[in-house]
């Protein structure tokens, strides 16, 4: 079967669209920049935008194409939702294909790719049935316990390292990453190696953003960059082997099976398949913990509702989902000439869609900026898309965020953020890499145990 990666569209470097634009163009902010995105979704733009040029034409750095940025919650679910129209495996999922010649290392940029989130129907539909199964809530179900296990042994560490404590690094980072562990069935001993990766890997994308300081922070990065990258691939290849030799009852062994027409997938396939759930399934909980204790900071209101009745915190959870909007973006690209919200689209441009500016679109949720987990519609965000690429894994991340403020809210209640934060530059993912928080409250101290009489 023919990969992704061989018939990408490659960016043109088009400059400017093929039709006029109707909307205005603001460029006081740098969409295609990941540094621009190290202080959060820039709101009052998404507002303006939003209000002003719902459809806008966005530039780019020579070589890579310009796209069309989406805003508006009623436009981005309508493209969602026309998904013939609007590929995803044209031109990936990725604001911007570079011309070949910039692919490197040689293996990763093809499996960021050749993955089920890139595909279009029906090779999508296929290949997420055949994965599903541990996706479904009677699954969910069973990583309960373990996931339990692994939020005490995490609080517990916290509480130890207290009373300020980094809760990004040392508990949104690993708890995602545990839980995926368990889904794909990575050993106990190869689980510190996937850490290892994903550091690297991130830090690829800060250095291309900002060398020097990637640099001062942590100097041999560069020199140990491919051979992190040659590690990780030659563990897909083994690991992937011998799934399909002796299968297990685990992700993994799904992955290693699957097939197309009959015909195993190839090796392609797989490294970009079990590289997406690693990092996608990281992201969105990683991120959207974090996040979640800072707005419980900020919202103190909200907190205390929640602290009077815990049968709140999945409502809490869906409305943090829609404020955070760990997310950023995805990229669709037009099959055809089309319009949106009375802009003309030709075919091959591309479309970006803000989720963030779509959840606090105001016709959707009133008083968007602030956290009410009791609105009515708390569960329409679209912090997982919507659509046939909703996301797989979504239920996984609820349980997530559910189990973990319950056990956080019980032990440490008067959790705050200090204000201390990094959001690391990326503009996929809103990648919140560290967040300082008190756990016994504003410059709270550890609670002096009195033995008992």
């Amino acid at each position: 079967m023919k990969l992704i990666s061989e018939e990408i569209l490659i960016d043109s470097g088009q400059s400017e669209p093929t039709h006029d634009a109707v909307y205005p163009r603001f460029e006081e902010f740098d969409f295609a920049n990941p540094s621009a995105w190290t202080k959060g979704h820039p709101f009052e733009l998404y507002k303006k935008m939003r209000e002003e040029s719902p459809v806008m034409w966005t530039g780019m750095r020579k070589e890579l194409s310009g796209f069309w940025s989406v805003t508006r919650y009623d436009d981005i679910k309508a493209i969602e939702l026309e998904h013939s129209t609007f590929s995803s495996q044209r031109g990936s999922i990725n604001m911007a294909v570079a011309p070949r010649k910039y692919w490197k290392p040689e293996k990763l940029v093809p499996a960021a790719y050749n993955s089920l989130i890139n595909m279009d129907e029906p090779l999508h539909r296929e290949m997420r049935m055949q994965q599903s199964e541990f996706f479904f809530p009677r699954y969910v179900e069973t990583l309960r316990e373990k996931v339990g296990l692994k939020i005490d042994a995490l609080l517990d560490n916290l509480e130890e390292k207290g009373p300020e404590v980094d809760f990004a690094k040392l508990f949104s980072e690993d708890l995602p990453l545990f839980t995926l562990c368990e889904m794909l069935g990575i050993d106990e001993e190869d689980r510190p190696k996937i850490k290892v990766w994903m550091h690297h890997l991130e830090l690829a994308a800060q250095f291309l953003s900002n060398p020097w300081q990637t640099f001062f922070s942590e100097p041999l990065f560069p020199f140990r960059f491919n051979g992190v990258v040659t590690d990780m691939f030659e563990y897909g290849e083994k690991v992937m082997a011998d799934r399909r030799a002796n299968p297990r009852e685990d992700l993994l062994s799904i992955i290693a099976g699957s097939t197309m027409g009959n015909e195993l997938m190839p090796q392609e396939f797989l490294d970009g398949s079990w590289l997406l759930i690693i990092f996608a399934g990281n992201d969105t909980s990683r991120n959207s913990l974090s996040g979640t204790i800072r707005l419980m900071t900020e919202f103190p209101d909200q907190r205390a509702m929640v602290l009077d009745d815990p049968s709140l915190i999945p409502q809490m959870s869906e409305e943090a989902l829609r404020m955070v909007s760990p997310v950023m973006h995805m990229r669709r690209t037009a099959t055809e000439d089309t319009e949106i919200n009375g802009q003309k689209i030709a075919k091959n441009e591309k479309v970006i869609l803000w989720y963030g500016a779509a959840n606090r679109d105001p016709n959707v949720f009133p008083d968007p900026n602030t956290f009410n987990m009791h609105r009515d519609n708390v569960h329409k965000h679209l912090a997982f898309g919507h659509g046939v690429h909703k996301c797989l894994g979504s239920r996984i991340a609820q349980m997530q965020l559910r189990m973990a403020f319950e056990r956080i809210f019980d032990r440490f209640p008067n959790i705050h953020w200090t204000g201390k934060q990094k959001i690391s530059p990326n503009p996929l993912v809103h990648a919140i890499s560290s967040l300082k928080v008190n756990l016994y409250g504003p410059n709270g101290k550890r609670p002096v145990q009195v033995a008992a009489a």
